[in-house]
């Protein structure tokens, strides 16, 4: 058997050699390379293979454009099969929906119309089909980790878009997709050097022509699909939109399409006889300082009652304490602006009082315009009575940008999980809400006012489990054929179960403290089930339930309201009336141009020129702080038989509570909201210890008072010596990113 021989590469000599490399070398280098280049070329072209294939070549540049038509559709139905995870699916699609099919391969065969501009046309239509399917690609991974799919606002920032990615994806997919982005990109370079040019006469103002020709029909086209509802503007679940849509026009529409287009007849005359004198931007109240109630909105994650499912059994009522307060207090359908998503639009027309039928199709107004622009809402609007205003949500406060919304929607505080002392979690990890309850009663502890209290829950959020993940329900599912399904099913209810024993929880403690108070529990959207319209009572997606508890003695009224009129309809009630979009709701909602007028007063306050404020806009900065609670230090312990290690204790300690010496971060580990070990470190006396409540994208969302560390002790620093307060924390810590 022969042996393999290596030969040890001549490093040192090639290191010589190139340090004597004169001028003449590197032209003489280059020529010899061209020349090979062209001997390459030549030898290829007068090929045996280069022969046969030149009719064929021929006859296909004498046919590209229809070749190229059916490549389109071919790259369409690719794209498509890979993002519906079913070569069958799609052909579906294709067939079904013939006119949707067509309309996006003409939008992929426009791109192409790109290469007759250059002779590396092979080349050319082979990086435009990379990208296309790339974006399949992406679309089907990010589908089978989440509900939504790849659209535009995941690519706002950079670090956005590689969060997404470690955030969804383990290291070894993460490493499995990167080693195929490099087999691409070989590739492709491969293909640039061996893919030939063009040879024959080249004609770009032809080319330049036919592509404006290209572009034209294509506004035409999407304007006819748009006026005959092929396609459509409004994306009331974005994932139920690429489905129907296809992934071409979806992806695009979310990237070019945001924001509110100019409506017809805006201008200031139109602006001034909509406010009528200034009615919109007034604020009255009969009531005074000691009647004014506690206003607290709960917004329940994939919340609605479970009992409008007609398809299956379940072993008992999972809300018995919301279904009492359904027969005692004001309820009814709550109509939302998605389906299995979408968390943030429905929040935002709660907040905001607009509708987001004006917006982008799959836009998210949060990503888009309030995470960089301020914008009047709830929290303005109270805040002009005397209230204090305290959003609160046991996820992250980068998720969905919130930290940076509240802040520009007049909010007072914002507590996010990373000021929360998390300890109970679903079977996916997510937060339960009961938590929720002594972060709310802080909020209301924190200042003397009354408070507008707007809370965000998690605990329903999907992806729900096929498998059995709970070993012994509280309630159980039957009727159903699918086993996974109603497995899935089975975890949903269990989890609507606790947080009915939540909103229980909330409503005994609340009512314990003897002051005027108002609930408002409501679904953000239906859980992502895959359910149909046929499945419900109400037949219909969009609706959710809502109900309004509270300790004042208010009517009961029951009737079905869109989520963009629940905060004018719970003001109206209370004899409240402030904030534009909520008083436009209250003295407009039964006139004939509701809907139009509506539009422009969104347009003018979002994207107008604010005739509406008449130079006086309710909100010009945010002033929001992180959390209620400080972080407090107290105490300092060396850990026995432990060199280097501390015990640091202190108070509203959290996980995301992050220790550090002299400015630099030091190992810690978390054992309990008073207590944090400190590992690796060696303190010295006069050194500085601060804590840092730290959110992802290392976001710095709150600081402590600086502790100066002395014979074993820590004593807070001299106030001279502590950082002067910044106006907010998006001031202090400009350039943090954030995620969704």
């Amino acid at each position: 058997m022969n042996t393999i021989h290596f030969k040890k590469p001549d490093i040192k000599g090639k290191i010589e050699k190139l340090r004597h490399l004169s001028r003449e070398d590197l032209k003489e280098s280059a020529k010899k390379r061209k020349e090979r280049r062209q001997r390459i070329l030549e030898e290829r072209k007068n090929s045996a293979f280069a022969k046969k294939m030149a009719p064929v070549y021929k006859w296909m540049n004498l046919f590209s454009l229809p070749l190229q038509a059916i490549w389109a559709m071919a790259i369409n139905l690719i794209i498509e099969s890979i993002s519906r995870h079913s070569f069958v699916s799609a052909w579906s699609y294709a067939v079904e929906t013939p006119l949707v099919f067509l309309y996006n391969s003409f939008m992929i065969f426009v791109t192409f119309s790109i290469v007759y501009l250059v002779r590396r046309r092979v080349f050319a239509r082979i990086l435009i089909s990379v990208f296309w399917i790339m974006l399949g690609v992406v679309n089907g991974a990010m589908l089978l980790k989440r509900v939504t799919p790849f659209n535009a606002q995941d690519l706002k920032t950079l670090t956005e878009g590689l969060s997404l990615f470690t955030n969804y994806f383990a290291i070894y997919e993460l490493v499995i997709m990167a080693v195929g982005v490099v087999a691409v990109i070989i590739w492709v370079i491969a293909m640039w050097r061996r893919g030939g040019q063009y040879q024959g006469k080249m004609h770009r103002i032809r080319a330049l022509i036919g592509i404006g020709i290209c572009c034209g029909a294509y506004v035409f086209l999407t304007n006819q699909a748009i006026d005959k509802r092929v396609v459509s503007t409004y994306f009331g679940n974005i994932a139920f939109a690429y489905e129907d849509y296809g992934l071409p026009y979806c992806f695009s529409a979310s990237l070019f399409n945001t924001g509110i287009d100019k409506p017809n007849g805006y201008d200031e005359g139109t602006m001034e006889d909509i406010n009528e004198g200034g009615r919109l931007t007034k604020t009255t109240t009969g009531l005074a300082d000691g009647e004014k109630p506690n206003i607290i909105f709960v917004q329940l994650e994939s919340f609605f009652d479970p009992a409008e499912v007609e398809f299956y059994q379940l072993s008992k009522d999972p809300i018995p304490f919301l279904r009492s307060l359904f027969e005692n207090y004001s309820t009814g359908y709550f109509k939302v602006p998605s389906v299995g998503a979408g968390t943030a639009n429905t929040e935002f027309e709660v907040l905001t009082g607009m509708n987001m039928r004006y917006f982008g199709p799959g836009e998210y107004p949060y990503k888009t315009k309030l995470k960089s622009e301020v914008c009047e809402s709830a929290a303005t609007a109270l805040s002009a009575l005397g209230y204090g205003a305290h959003a609160i949500h046991n996820n992250g406060g980068n998720f969905y940008s919130r930290a940076r919304v509240y802040n520009d929607t007049g909010f007072d505080s914002f507590t996010s999980k990373e000021f929360m002392n998390i300890l109970q979690t679903t079977p996916n990890n997510w937060s339960k809400d009961d938590i929720l309850v002594e972060h709310i009663t802080d909020a209301l502890d924190s200042d003397e006012q009354q408070d507008f209290v707007f809370c965000i829950s998690v605990q329903g959020h999907g992806d729900y489990p096929t498998e059995k993940v709970i070993e012994n329900p509280e309630i159980t599912v039957s009727g159903m054929e699918d086993e996974g399904k109603q497995n899935a099913w089975e975890y949903y209810v269990n989890q609507v179960y606790e947080m009915d024993q939540f909103a229980k929880h909330l409503v005994e403690e609340v009512d314990k403290r003897d002051e005027p108070s108002v609930i408002v529990f409501y679904g953000d959207h239906l859980p992502t089930m895959g359910l149909e319209a046929k499945d419900l009572k109400s037949k219909y997606l969009y609706n959710t339930n809502y109900v309004i508890w509270d300790n004042i003695g208010l009517k009961k009224e029951d009737r079905n309201i869109p989520s963009y009129q629940i905060m004018a309809d719970v003001l109206e009630r209370l004899d409240i009336h402030s904030g534009t979009l909520f008083n436009y709701h209250q003295q407009r909602r039964k006139t004939e141009d509701y809907l139009k007028d509506l539009e422009l007063l969104q347009y003018d306050i979002l994207y107008g020129d604010q005739y509406v404020y008449e130079g006086e806009p309710p909100i010009t900065e945010g002033h929001m702080r992180m959390g209620v609670k400080d972080v407090t230090l107290s105490n300092i312990v060396p850990q026995p038989g432990e060199e280097k290690t501390y015990g640091l204790y202190g108070e509203n300690l959290t996980k995301s509570s992050k220790i550090f010496v002299n400015g630099e971060q030091q190992e810690s580990k978390f054992l309990n909201n008073t207590h944090v070990i400190l590992n690796d470190c060696t303190l010295e006396n006069g050194d500085i210890i601060t804590v840092i409540q730290m959110g992802s994208s290392s976001t710095v969302f709150a600081t402590s008072k600086k502790y100066v560390y002395q014979n074993g002790e820590i004593t807070l620093a001299p106030e001279e010596e502590q950082d002067p307060p910044a106006k907010n924390w998006v001031e202090a810590f400009e350039g943090t990113e954030d995620e969704e």
